[in-house]
């Protein structure tokens, strides 16, 4: 075990994808978790998984839907007293819908995808920052995309708010340097997860297509880059992780094999 052990990290949208393999990652760390997204019965089994595994490692699972400001606010309140000090915060819950274009794109959909990417990750942060402030520690990594450096025809809403993490978690290294609370953005390349089923709205041809021709990452390899950055010495913050798989130059440039 190294310098993650019995550290607390609490992981949004924890029940799939990157969020699972984040979770699997600092388990093997020896860290406690608190896991959270809107299926509370995947995380329950996903906890399961894990304590089979690492059967020492202390896990609490909380239904949250971060779009909700008073839902995160009580699931943070009444944490239990062992994962009160939050060591690790990754917002990483998010998601997408549709390739429409800025003209066509739904009013309902723009809101779903800036009140879970854009609000979310703000209604996290600002509670679990004030506790971090007032213990000069922690770890802030918010999960952003590829897509949040470079905009693609038919993902403009998605883009934008990507964007938007890229631009608060710049903001917010700025407004912590005089702290010892660390800030860092990953931003993943295609991962194949539920990502593309959500966006298509579960049709698995048209999402499989996304990864058609080459090897896609997946939530383990973006965790651990995350696992990485939470577990350097104190005086080492790693600002930017850009993560891609072989073949892929851009959000839109991918070479793939016939």
């Amino acid at each position: 075990m190294g310098r993650l052990e019995g550290k607390v990290v609490f992981i949004t949208g924890a029940s799939a994808g990157i969020g699972a393999g984040c979770a699997r990652s600092f388990a093997a760390e020896g860290s406690k978790l608190v896991l959270t997204a809107r299926r509370l019965e995947r995380l329950n089994e996903l906890k399961e998984i894990i304590l089979r595994e690492y059967p020492q490692v202390k896990i609490h699972t909380a239904k949250l839907d971060v779009s909700d400001k008073a839902n995160v606010d009580e699931v943070i309140s009444s944490l239990p007293q062992e994962f009160k000090d939050i060591d690790v915060l990754i917002n990483n819950a998010g998601l997408v819908i549709g390739l429409d274009t800025i003209q066509d794109v739904a009013p309902e959909n723009i809101d779903v995808m800036y009140n879970t990417n854009v609000k979310g990750l703000l209604y996290c942060t600002q509670a679990v920052l004030p506790r971090m402030k007032e213990r000069n520690a922690g770890h802030i990594i918010n999960v952003s995309s590829i897509s949040g450096r470079e905009a693609y025809a038919g993902g403009g809403v998605y883009c934008s708010t990507k964007f938007a993490v890229e631009a608060l978690t710049r903001t917010l290294r700025i407004e912590l340097m005089s702290t010892n609370i660390k800030v860092t953005c990953m931003a993943p390349g295609l991962v194949e997860t539920e990502f593309s089923m959500v966006r298509f709205k579960g049709n698995k041809e048209r999402a499989d297509q996304v990864y058609k021709g080459f090897t896609p990452l997946d939530g383990d390899d973006i965790a651990e880059g995350i696992v990485f950055a939470a577990s350097r010495p104190g005086h080492v913050e790693v600002a930017d992780i850009l993560i891609v798989p072989k073949g892929q130059a851009g959000a839109s440039n991918i070479y793939r094999k016939e």
